[in-house]
């Protein structure tokens, strides 16, 4: 970017822009910052350039820069990693930005919920090797509390690491082929993609390179950080694991394109931007297709354009989704294909065959692979979580019996792949004896529950307690024939996606008497969210429940659904979206008093 790009008034104000930081940071004992200093006028340049530039056009307007987008300014977080170093290696937890800042080292400070760091890492595709998870064991042993958590993007999160020991982890997960840099904050979040890639027999693509080549680009591109918010991507092949690629600000779906259109029939990704369902939304299809190979190029103009286009004073409003609503979809991708060169492919809906279908509980138990003889086995994990014990043995049974891989997936578990069919029964003796299975009930497969405030400090309730609490009620008392999702989340971050939960809580304090100052942890009832062919935002049912009544009432719910609905086949989706709101939450309180 030159400085002629830019008219009079922007490059008078960048003048006064520059010499303002460098002053600033002069004061600060800092470095002054390469390619916008030395020559006063000079437009910024270098990696970095595209954002500072975007900043001062966004303050040459009157507008006023959140403190985020200052401390990117400042000190970019990944310049300050030498800061981080010896601060740590001193005892020392971030004060400030620095909290901040330390996010694109992967590493969250959660007090007060948890009086030291997480570590969150990145998995292109969710997929690591055994002696990678085995490595992980070891350093969550060494170094934070002794166990690891699968998050809602196919990735792992180590916690309760003291101050001293936060380098040491991150880059012993260096050593294993294991980053977590620009897993948190203003960054490209960890890149997701069909589970099951490369042995689903329904699938019609393998994501795997796709996912990690823009993983690899993310790594090696300093422009993709430090973004107006953060980013994530999802590639999705067709398979039989939902990976929830319409969650996301870019969603790739795989789909076959019918002869007849113009194009090579075969294989093309289908364009999907700006999901976000914690803001109502999910990304909208854009009629642009193109062939996999392309992904990355496409990825890149996007970001390119959401770093000059997104918003830089309103954290809230600092996501994509934000520019497509005003803009409009044609705007924002003529603006993707000047960044390219060339036109984007647009291709009608009647184009593509209809995807295959997914199975909604095909991330549990064991199913068939496209490899003669070969099964996939999808262990649940209580609430994400492994023990280091669990983890090794996880890892010595995908050496033993499977091809060596583990594959995490975006429902908070595990698949170990490549096991012969006879060896399955022996796979669940051992992960029994683990306290593991890989056969849990529908109540127990389908639960999501974020972090809560047991580790995260924006979390009102515990929902991970809540979720075990709801599985111990209905396990054994009530027979569902069918997969049901709850999913809690902590807070209005909705990591746990309740919106599209067949149940989704969100947390909330409840007041403990009308007038009184004093609260209890809570939750908000939603119902009727889903996602894919049946995408849609749950709706509010009950406000304001303590979580302690949360399992009898889910339990309620369930039994009206059972006893209510049309015949066994048909969903608890498709109940509550045939139900009004009123009268559901009508037949539910008439349970109540019934019992």
């Amino acid at each position: 970017m030159s400085a002629q790009e830019f008219n009079d008034e922007q490059r008078r104000y960048l003048e006064g822009f520059v010499s303002g930081v460098q002053a600033g940071r002069t004061a600060q004992g800092l470095k002054p910052l390469g390619g916008i200093g030395g020559g006063g006028a000079a437009a910024p340049s270098g990696p970095d350039a595209p954002h500072l530039a975007a900043m001062a056009r966004t303050e040459a307007t009157g507008k006023k820069l959140v403190g985020e987008e200052k401390a990117k300014r400042d000190e970019h977080p990944l310049d300050a990693y030498p800061r981080l170093k010896a601060e740590a290696a001193a005892g020392l937890y971030p004060k400030g930005v620095d909290n901040f800042r330390w996010r694109f080292h992967g590493l969250f400070y959660v007090a007060p919920a948890q009086p030291n760091f997480m570590c969150r890492l990145r998995i292109a595709n969710g997929i690591l090797s055994h002696w990678q998870l085995a490595g992980v064991a070891d350093l969550a042993e060494r170094h934070g509390g002794g166990y690891a958590h699968v998050s809602t993007r196919a990735n792992l999160q180590i916690r309760e690491i003291a101050a001293e020991h936060a380098v040491p982890l991150i880059e012993g997960l260096a050593d294993i082929g294991l980053t977590p840099k620009g897993s948190g904050a203003d960054n490209i979040r960890n890149v997701t993609g069909s589970p099951t890639a490369g042995i689903d027999p329904q699938e019609l693509l393998d994501t795997r390179p796709f996912a990690r080549a823009w993983h690899h680009h993310i790594l090696n591109q300093r422009v993709m950080y430090g973004l107006p918010r953060k980013f994530n991507v999802a590639f999705e092949g067709g398979g039989a694991v939902p990976v929830l690629e319409d969650t996301n600000d870019i969603a790739f779906t795989a789909v076959t394109v019918k002869d007849g259109h113009g194009v090579t029939p075969g294989i093309w990704f289908r364009l999907g931007l700006g999901g976000i369902t914690g803001h109502h939304d999910f990304a909208r299809p854009t009629g642009v297709f193109l062939p996999p190979g392309d992904a990355t190029t496409v990825a890149d103009a996007i970001i390119r354009v959401f770093i000059d286009s997104g918003n830089r004073t309103d954290r809230t409003k600092a996501r994509l989704k934000y520019v497509l609503d005003d803009w409009g979809f044609e705007k924002f991708l003529a603006e993707v294909e000047t960044k390219i060169g060339r036109p984007l492919v647009r291709l009608p809906d009647d184009a593509i065959l209809p995807p295959p279908p997914q199975n909604r509980e095909a991330h549990v138990g064991v199913h068939p692979q496209s490899q003669p003889g070969k099964v996939w086995v999808g262990v649940l994990l209580d609430g994400g979580k492994m023990t280091c014990s669990q983890m090794r043995g996880l890892a010595a049974l995908s050496s033993e019996f499977g091809d060596g891989d583990i594959r995490l997936t975006v429902w908070q578990n595990l698949l170990i792949s490549g096991v012969e069919a006879e060896n399955a029964s022996e796979v669940e003796r051992r992960l029994q004896a683990m306290g593991l299975t890989s056969k849990p009930s529908h109540i127990r497969a389908g639960l999501i529950a974020c972090t809560g405030n047991t580790g995260c400090k924006f979390a009102g309730s515990d929902t991970k307690g809540t979720a075990k609490a709801i599985s111990d009620r209905i396990d054994g008392r009530l027979a569902l024939d069918g997969p049901i999702n709850i999913h809690l989340t902590g807070c209005h971050h909705s990591c746990a996606q309740h919106y599209i939960g067949d149940i989704g809580l969100i947390a909330c304090r409840v007041p403990t008497a009308p007038d009184s100052d004093d609260t209890i942890e809570g939750f908000h009832v939603h119902v009727g969210g889903g996602y894919g062919p049946d995408a849609g935002i749950a709706r509010e049912l009950y406000r304001d429940v303590p979580a302690s009544d949360c399992p009898a009432l889910i339990e309620r719910m369930l039994e009206v659904y059972l006893a209510s609905r049309s015949g066994p086949g048909e969903t608890f989706l498709a109940f509550t979206r045939a139900t009004g709101t009123d009268q559901l939450k009508a037949m539910i309180d008439a349970r109540s008093i019934a019992a």
